[in-house]
C-alpha cells in the first residue's frame, strides 16, 4: 500500500531549492494548473509560498496532490476529500490506516462477478431435465442477455444458478426472479440501515477501529443474515400453515 506523508498542510519553511512554480508542479504532478487552483479554492490544498509576485509550491504540495488523486480514484467527492484532509491535518486520522480500512470496507462480500457464458455452459448448469424454452425465459426476465449466437452475458452467475435450481424444483423462472427481487428490495433496505448504524457506531469509536475489524465482521454478518432469515421464514411459514393459507397447495387448477 502506498503511504503518503501528508500529516500537515504545506508550510512556508520548505527549502527554496525544492520550490516549484504553478507550471512546474502542474508538469510534475500531471495535474492541470487550473485544477490545482481549484483544489486550493476548495481547501484541500494549502496555499503556496509567495515571494515577490511568484507563488511557489513545495514537496508537501506534491504529496497532497498524490493523496487527492488516490481519494478521487476511490470515488470520493471534493467535499469529502476536504473533510478527510482536514482531519489528517489536525492529527485526528492516520492516512495509512484510513486507506487500509477503506480498502477493506470496499472489498467484495462474495465471489459473484459478471461474466460471459456459452449456451452449452448454461444448459449444463440447468441439468439434463431442462425444458425447452428455458433460455428464452431467462433472457426475457433479464437473468442473462444474448451477446452473440452462442454467447450470453450473465450479470450474476450466482443468481442464474439459484434461478435454475428453483426452476428444477418446480418454481418457474418468472416466480424465481420475482422472489429474488423481493429479497433484493428488502435486504437492500436492511443493508442500508445496518451500514448507517455501524457507521454511527464507528464515529463513536465503538466499531471499525481497524481494517481487521471489518474483515472479521464480513463472515459474521453473512452468518447473521442466514440465521435471521431462516428464523423469520420458519415463523412466517408456520403462521401460514396454522391459518390454513397453505391448505390448497398441491391442488392443480382444472383446465
Amino acid at each position: 500500500m502506498l503511504l503518503l506523508d501528508v500529516s500537515s498542510q504545506p508550510k512556508v519553511t520548505e527549502s527554496p531549492e525544492n520550490d516549484l512554480t504553478i507550471d512546474e508542479i502542474a508538469a510534475k504532478s500531471r495535474i492541470p494548473s487550473r485544477t490545482i487552483r481549484f483544489y486550493q479554492s476548495k481547501g484541500v490544498l494549502g496555499a503556496p509560498t509567495v515571494r515577490g509576485r511568484v507563488a511557489y509550491y513545495g514537496p508537501s504540495h506534491l504529496e497532497r496532490l498524490k493523496l487527492i488523486a488516490q481519494l478521487q480514484d476511490r470515488g470520493l467527492r471534493i467535499d469529502a476529500i476536504r473533510d478527510l484532509t482536514a482531519r489528517i491535518d489536525r492529527g485526528e486520522l492516520d492516512v495509512g490506516e484510513w486507506l487500509g480500512l477503506d480498502a477493506e470496507i470496499r472489498a467484495p462480500w462474495g465471489e459473484d462477478r459478471p461474466r460471459t457464458m456459452s449456451e452449452a455452459e448454461i444448459l449444463e448448469m440447468a441439468g439434463p431435465a431442462r425444458r425447452d424454452g428455458l433460455l428464452a425465459d431467462l433472457v426475457r426476465k433479464e437473468v442473462i442477455s444474448r451477446r452473440d449466437a452462442d454467447v450470453f452475458f450473465v450479470p450474476s452467475p450466482t443468481a442464474l444458478r439459484l434461478v435454475l435450481k428453483l426452476e428444477a424444483g418446480g418454481v418457474g423462472v418468472s416466480a424465481a426472479v420475482g422472489a429474488m427481487k423481493i429479497l433484493e428490495k428488502h435486504l437492500g433496505r436492511a443493508s442500508q440501515e445496518l451500514a448507517e448504524f455501524l457507521l454511527e457506531r464507528a464515529r463513536r469509536d465503538e466499531v471499525f477501529e481497524s481494517a481487521t475489524g471489518v474483515e472479521e465482521l464480513r463472515p459474521i454478518a453473512l452468518d447473521a443474515v442466514r440465521l435471521v432469515f431462516a428464523r423469520e421464514m420458519e415463523k412466517v411459514m408456520r403462521e401460514m400453515a396454522e391459518s390454513g393459507k397453505t391448505a390448497k397447495l398441491g391442488k392443480k387448477k382444472p383446465r
